[in-house]
């Protein structure tokens, strides 16, 4: 699977970011996707995902009525609407295709993985 992230950048606090997850070769489309995101010296976390057919989304506390996963399957990309960021939300951010339909917030239920995009938020 070669998952395409894209859409970080530098952006001021509050303001607003779209990431965006292509999957062009349409592996695993049948699956969850998910996003996560790694800030220096910190772990590997969840952020957001969502079900293979869109219906069912995922947030992680810290995000929940800040950010929107959605997915376009005809185009087979994952987006991350990314609204009022916070320097915290200052990460590298990684999409990840899982192992089923149904959505996991485990990183170990995500074996495909893009390379990441970077979001920095000034404050």
């Amino acid at each position: 699977v070669q998952l395409q992230a894209s859409g970080g950048g530098l952006v001021q606090a509050g303001g607003s970011l779209r990431l965006s997850c292509a999957n062009p070769d349409r592996t695993a489309s049948n699956n969850a996707v998910g996003w996560f995101r790694q800030a220096p010296g910190k772990e590997r976390e969840f952020v957001a995902a969502v079900s293979w057919n869109g219906g069912i989304t995922h947030y992680t506390e810290f995000v929940k009525g800040r950010f929107t996963i959605s997915r376009e399957r005809a185009k087979n990309t994952v987006y991350l609407q990314m609204n009022n960021l916070k320097p915290e939300d200052t990460a590298v951010y990684y999409c990840a295709v899982g192992r089923r339909s149904g959505i996991d917030n485990d990183p170990s239920g995500y074996p495909y993985w893009g390379r990441g995009t970077q979001v920095t938020v000034s404050s």
